[in-house]
């Protein structure tokens, strides 16, 4: 079952690294960070963290 959304919370750090350098050098106004701050809250609420038995 492959929906392409995320199921954890943990990526690893070759993933947070391409993500970084995307990301870089992007400018955003005050109120859109706010926008996607407050959006992003809600997103993380609904995903569960990584069982501890699971590698």
């Amino acid at each position: 079952m492959n929906n392409n959304k995320r199921q954890y919370r943990e990526l690893d750090a070759v993933t947070k690294q391409k993500i970084s350098q995307k990301l870089k050098g992007r400018s955003k106004a005050t109120t859109h960070k706010e926008n996607i701050s407050s959006g992003m809250k809600k997103y993380w609420e609904t995903i569960p963290n990584k069982p501890k038995d699971l590698k």
